[in-house]
């Protein structure tokens, strides 16, 4: 297979027909290597529209989404991220190239030591990986940040991570209950003002801790 005209055919047929057309996030997504990053055997299908299973229930985003997700969040060169969720740390690396500096919370730390040996392995060293759980009462690793990057959703919003956005920093993150999920992105805009955008329908999985809850039939 023919990786470097695959991920020029990703780009072409898949990212930038979704309204994605910032040079930069088309620039990195094609220039790293999606197959990389994708567990073994499956390097097939690093490249098409579709989420692919990681194991212990988790997948990596589909490349429009990951996309809209960067495009959305436009980090900048000078900038600190935060992501929630590092996964195959394939997002990881995109926003490694886009800013100064990442740190990346994955609670299966299978998944950060195979993500660390990827980010490693293409010379990637601006990104800082941790395993935890992001929920209501964790403190992330810096008191602000630019942009916080949430790899999965939200049945119901919450905003316990709003408080660690700088002053014009934004919040990606999917929220809703399937068939209708929505992503947002929040800015923050003054030291107790936000504003939220609605983006895009899609459909992501539940981050632990914010599954739908059970309905009660009486």
């Amino acid at each position: 297979m023919d990786f470097t005209l695959a991920r020029v055919n990703m780009v072409e047929q898949q990212v930038r027909p979704w309204d994605v057309l910032d040079m930069r996030v088309l620039d990195v997504m094609e220039s790293l290597p999606r197959e990389t990053f994708v567990p073994a055997g499956r390097e097939g299908l690093a490249y098409a529209d579709t989420e692919i299973p990681l194991g212990h229930g988790e997948s990596m985003l589909a490349p429009r989404v990951v996309g809209r997700l960067l495009q959305a969040l436009a980090p900048g060169d000078s900038e600190t991220a935060l992501e929630i969720g590092t996964g195959s740390g394939f997002v990881t690396a995109c926003l490694a190239r886009l800013a100064a500096q990442v740190d990346s919370v994955e609670r299966v730390d299978e998944f950060r030591l195979a993500a660390r040996a990827r980010l490693e392995a293409l010379g990637i060293g601006n990104a800082s990986l941790r395993t935890a759980t992001a929920s209501p009462g964790w403190t992330p690793p810096r008191n602000r940040y630019d942009v916080i990057s949430v790899n999965g959703a939200m049945t119901d919003y919450d905003p316990f991570l709003q408080s660690s956005l700088s002053l014009g920093g934004r919040l990606f993150v999917v929220v809703g209950r399937p068939p209708v999920m929505h992503a947002r992105l929040v800015i923050r805009v003054a030291e107790d003002s936000y504003r939220t955008e609605t983006l895009f329908e899609t459909r992501l999985k539940p981050l632990l801790g914010f599954e739908p809850r059970p309905e009660f039939v009486f």
